[in-house]
């Protein structure tokens, strides 16, 4: 940081912020927070990447069951992850695709299944460490915006904007529900919905590994009545607060 010094009413060296790398932000929340929707907006306003930490946990879940991996035997399964590759590519859409071993997975990993089994994978070890790695290489050098349950605590603990989304229970269900990319949620009623909202809470916050907790300097955003596009805007507005524009690196 290089501070400004006067020489009588002149001004000779300028605020200086010297920043190693691009800003990041890091969004965490319970499942049906609006994590995704928020993210992809505030990413595509700040033209920053965007990064869905939750969709490399599912894609993987997808492979295990998909594969018949037993990721139970630890030694095995350290050998099966030497050989996986996640990627996030765009498509025609303008949208964002997930592929696992070059197959494409988007909308596999959406379905209720996946969901029923990912917080029970994602709280193993080897997994963890294996895919914080690999989201700690795609943030190395800033820029992003990322979503999940430990990227302000985990992944990213030194992120310039820490994020916690939430919402009740009541509302996070009516979002699952009405939400038409997920068959499974649409199909399910509205009461065991909030159950199993519940059971992933309950599973995401307790497991020992890297569980699901606010982060001590992240802003805490209740999004019940609230318009995506008013959290968006929200979050940009402390974004903007936090990284004036002449300190960004380009």
């Amino acid at each position: 940081m290089a501070g400004a010094i006067r020489c009588g009413e002149t001004r000779l060296i300028d605020h200086v912020f010297l920043m190693k790398r691009r800003p990041i932000i890091a969004i965490d929340g319970p499942a049906g927070s609006g994590k995704s929707t928020v993210t992809k907006l505030i990413a595509k306003k700040l033209k920053l990447l965007y990064l869905d930490t939750g969709a490399m946990y599912r894609a993987l879940s997808w492979l295990m069951i998909k594969e018949s991996i037993d990721y139970k035997k630890e030694k095995k399964l350290k050998n099966i992850l030497k050989n996986i590759s996640i990627v996030f590519k765009s498509n025609t859409n303008s949208h964002q695709d997930v592929y696992i071993n070059d197959y494409c997975v988007t909308e596999e990993i959406r379905t209720q299944k996946i969901s029923s089994i990912v917080s029970k994978i994602s709280s193993i070890k080897e997994v963890r460490k294996f895919l914080v790695e690999e989201q700690r290489k795609i943030g190395e050098s800033g820029g992003l915006v990322a979503e999940g349950r430990d990227i302000g605590t985990t992944v990213f603990p030194n992120a310039e904007l820490k994020i916690f989304l939430t919402a009740s229970i009541d509302e996070r269900a009516k979002r699952r529900k009405s939400d038409k990319n997920s068959k499974d949620s649409q199909e399910i009623d509205l009461h065991t919905l909030k159950e199993l909202i519940k059971k992933r809470d309950f599973e995401d916050s307790s497991r020992e590994i890297s569980p699901l907790i606010k982060a001590n300097d992240a802003i805490e955003i209740i999004t019940d009545g609230h318009t995506i596009n008013e959290v968006v805007d929200k979050i940009i507005d402390l974004y903007n607060d936090k990284i004036p524009k002449e300190t960004e690196i380009k």
